[in-house]
């Protein structure tokens, strides 16, 4: 290893000469103390407090949905029927609905399914108004039992009863019935209809 070199005379001289004009950059600071750093306050090692998560029961799900009411928009059939236009003489009607006029011919079609009713009430209602006849009697009986329903469509109490008119209007009766009504009590109140049939040509 090469030994360092040492100053020669002159060159002392000038270091020295140099030195003592040289002005110091910080005079308050002393020598050989480190500078001060302008450092961020010391970060806390004290853990964060935690909010414990609130405690839930035990439960099942949909248990709290409240379930609304189901309401039976339509209006009552008696007031449908009521409301319904005025087809036949009206004289006629107001003497019907008083029970006044005495059917011609009936039919029961109580505790019949609808798959067992409609053949019936067709047969009937088209055999009749080939006779002639105009006034005619339809027994649906009032549904008052209900039965158990499973389905997603709430079924209405009396189906029978309800389905009865629309079959009516529908075809192939359709053409032959002229004024759908609901019967008087003394021939049944409302788990009858009377069924006025148009003149037979």
């Amino acid at each position: 290893m090469a030994r360092r070199r040492t100053l020669r005379p002159e060159e002392e001289d000038l270091w020295q000469a140099v030195a003592r004009t040289a002005q110091p950059m910080h005079p308050s600071r002393t020598r050989n103390q480190p500078p001060k750093l302008d450092l961020p306050p010391a970060l806390s090692h004290q853990p964060e407090t935690i909010t414990p998560a609130p405690a839930f029961g035990r439960f099942r799900i949909g248990e709290k949905v409240r379930h609304a009411p189901q309401h039976d928009i339509l209006p009552p059939l008696r007031d449908q029927l009521a409301t319904a236009p005025l087809r036949m003489d009206a004289k006629n009607f107001a003497r019907m609905s008083r029970g006044k006029l005495s059917p011609e011919a009936r039919i029961d079609l109580h505790g019949m399914t609808l798959s067992e009713a409609h053949p019936e009430l067709i047969r009937f209602i088209l055999n009749a108004h080939a006779d002639g006849m105009r006034l005619v009697l339809v027994i649906t009986g009032k549904g008052s039992r209900r039965t158990e329903d499973h389905g997603p469509i709430p079924q209405r109490q009396g189906v029978l009863r309800h389905q009865v008119p629309h079959w009516l209007r529908m075809p192939p009766l359709g053409p032959a019935v002229l004024q759908v009504a609901a019967a008087h009590l003394k021939h049944g109140g409302e788990g009858a209809y009377y069924v006025y049939l148009r003149r037979h040509r």
